[in-house]
């Protein structure tokens, strides 16, 4: 008699990019001493992480859209990313603006809910707490992965169970500085 090979989940993750990309890279201040120093992440290896890890067969990086940005949107896809983007806007300071909670949640609890078994969502974000409350009732959330614990909500407290923060993969995440080629110049960073 054969064995039946156990059949691996379907798993989907939601990456709200800002929080993600500023949650590793921002320096954290407290009465004016650093105490976090950012660092920057290579989407490259993460998409690998999210694969060897946890089995990601897809994963949705939710990002404003800057049109200025169409290569970094390509490189991103060539990793592996599918792109969910969301039109910017200008804030107080003239800086793009463009938030993505509502297209995140929106992805994860209906468009794409049916198409996964278990999902994980890249935030520490206290804004998808209804999210996390909702796939956990419905036992479907595998993950939160967290930047770093100072970039946590306190309304994540609730979900100790399924936290994961990167910052503990650091070394394998962090995006290697460019060597310098043959004319003593060095490559651009996320250029690989």
């Amino acid at each position: 008699m054969k064995k039946r090979r156990k059949k691996h989940p379907i798993i989907y993750a939601f990456i709200d990019s800002q929080n993600l990309n500023l949650g590793t890279s921002k320096d954290i201040y407290k009465n004016r001493k650093r105490i976090y120093k950012g660092w920057k992440l290579d989407f490259k290896k993460f998409r690998r992480y999210l694969s060897d890890k946890f089995r990601v067969r897809k994963a949705f990086l939710f990002i404003g859209y800057i049109k200025q940005n169409t290569p970094l949107y390509r490189r991103l896809k060539s990793y592996g990313y599918e792109l969910v983007y969301k039109p910017t806007i200008k804030d107080n300071e003239g800086k793009p603006k463009g938030n993505i909670d509502a297209e995140l949640v929106l992805y994860a609890a209906a468009i794409e809910y049916e198409n996964y078994d278990k999902a994980i969502i890249v935030s520490g974000d206290g804004d998808f707490y209804c999210l996390h409350e909702f796939l956990v009732k419905n036992k479907k959330l595998l993950a939160i992965i967290i930047p770093n614990r100072k970039s946590e909500s306190s309304l994540l407290k609730k979900f100790q169970n399924y936290k994961v923060f990167i910052i503990r993969e650091k070394e394998k995440l962090m995006l290697e500085k460019a060597k310098p080629n043959k004319s003593g110049r060095r490559g651009a960073l996320s250029r690989r």
